[in-house]
């Protein structure tokens, strides 16, 4: 769960943005800067991050009406172990996945990161879980996402093939993962992965 501060300062971040994409009027135009300034000094300090950083990341900002990022993330299983990637710019593992690119549907992007960081063609058999980022013990994170689960199979015997922006990708037992990048995954979106995979008819988790 995040921390309320950061809570406070990404909702008056997205007031903020919304209000500049959509007011005419010059005074309020300063005003939501005024707030958006504000908003970004407590994300900074919050995180230690500095503002030109905050800036850089918050790419979609006075873009359009404020709403969460979606990140979508795929779960292979066989002979009850895990398929995970070990991203390069941490060093971690996680479920290969990452942002929703737009004129993609969920499945489709999903399918494509695994293709792209794993090597693997997959198909997805359904989803099972919705998280908000927010709300569960991930790394915080000055953005608001939408996490979507997906469970997925191999379509074809091909063997596992990293890419460049991946050190390795291999199959974990459930009990015996490896550190895992929690900014992106945590214990118990796997766990929710071997759930699913043994009774696909169990109800989606959604937060």
């Amino acid at each position: 769960m995040e921390d309320q501060w950061l809570k406070w300062a990404k909702r008056l971040q997205a007031i903020a943005s919304t209000g500049l994409y959509f007011s005419k009027d010059d005074f309020d135009r300063e005003r939501y800067r005024e707030v958006a300034t504000i908003a970004q000094s407590m994300l900074g300090s919050l995180g230690n991050i500095p503002i030109q950083r905050i800036e850089g990341l918050l790419s979609d900002f006075a873009k359009g009406y404020a709403t969460p990022k979606v990140d979508v993330r795929g779960a292979i299983i066989e002979d009850e172990k895990v398929l995970l990637v070990r991203e390069k710019s941490d060093g971690l593992w996680t479920l290969p996945g990452g942002f929703a690119d737009v004129g993609l549907s969920a499945t489709e992007n999903v399918i494509k990161e695994i293709r792209e960081e794993a090597g693997i063609r997959a198909s997805v058999t359904g989803l099972y879980a919705v998280r908000h980022k927010a709300k569960q013990v991930y790394e915080p994170d000055i953005r608001d996402f939408y996490k979507m689960f997906f469970l997925c199979r191999r379509v074809d015997a091909e063997p596992t093939k990293p890419s460049s922006e991946i050190i390795d990708a291999a199959f974990f037992a459930r009990h015996g993962l490896p550190q895992l990048s929690k900014g992106r995954v945590i214990e118990s979106d796997i766990e929710a992965a071997f759930v699913f995979h043994e009774n696909p008819e169990r109800t989606v988790a959604v937060d």
